[in-house]
């Protein structure tokens, strides 16, 4: 896709984001759509984001879970950029009218405090440049009418960010079995799910080695005080106003969140 093309989609889901408005699949309407376009595609919507005042905070991983993988017939993981537009603190009640399509899902985050630069990384590197993790709640929103995506339309609206919680709750990863830790997720006081840390590739510590040499091919690298969130540990699930969402996950702790 040539330069102009990749600018004008960019541009076009940067005013979706902006003005809440949907659009048609991108790979309905640019049949030859790849990967790399759409990696470009989403850079110039970040770019566009960091133009209006935004700062990266972090990355997020998309599609590491087998019933998201079915849920939205994707099947590979993707990436994101996480901006300081896109937090929300724990306690804070998320207003339905900023996003538009939004779903809950329970992940892992991780807070880096070393740089972790691929290729090369491994699962001892990751452990060794976190500072902590904690539960989260990523509210992922798509830009793209009925969430009708392929890969190449997750990509370019930027791995379907919405907004982020973070729980309250810091651990060292050294003290709890990542892989195997078990998490609950409610909705209205409900088990609407249940999953465990290997849903993420195995392990959520996969996932972020993963990203570190994705990204470190595209000489892009993981900064210290960056937020990794390692992708979801169960289906995603829709959240309308008045709904109230909790996540527990074992030897972390919980996260909340609701949606005015």
């Amino acid at each position: 896709m040539d330069s102009q093309l990749i600018e004008t989609l960019g541009d076009e889901l940067y005013a979706a984001l902006r003005d809440r408005q949907v659009v048609e699949p991108l790979t309905n309407r640019h049949e030859g759509m790849g990967i790399e376009d759409a990696y470009r595609v989403q850079q110039r919507m970040i770019s566009r984001r960091l133009d209006a005042g935004e700062r990266i905070v972090g990355k997020k991983i998309g599609v590491t879970s087998r019933a998201v993988m079915n849920m939205l017939g994707v099947y590979q993981p993707d990436f994101g950029y996480l901006l300081d537009g896109m937090v929300v603190n724990e306690g804070e009640s998320v207003d339905t009218r900023s996003l538009i399509q939004p779903k809950a899902e329970g992940e892992i985050a991780f807070l880096l405090k070393r740089d972790l630069m691929g290729p090369g990384i491994g699962n001892a590197d990751v452990l060794a440049a976190t500072e902590c993790v904690m539960p989260c709640f990523e509210i992922v929103d798509s830009r793209i009418r009925d969430w009708k995506i392929r890969i190449a339309d997750t990509v370019a609206d930027n791995a379907s960010c919405g907004v982020f919680v973070l729980g309250d709750n810091a651990v060292d990863p050294r003290r709890v079995d990542l892989a195997t830790c078990g998490m609950v997720l409610e909705k209205n006081g409900e088990i609407v799910a249940t999953g465990a840390g290997a849903a993420a590739l195995g392990s959520p510590v996969n996932a972020v080695a993963w990203l570190a040499n994705t990204l470190g091919k595209l000489g892009i690298g993981l900064k210290a005080g960056e937020v990794v969130l390692s992708g979801a540990l169960a289906a995603m699930f829709p959240a309308a106003a008045g709904d109230n969402f909790r996540v527990s996950i074992g030897g972390l702790g919980g996260c909340s969140v609701r949606f005015h």
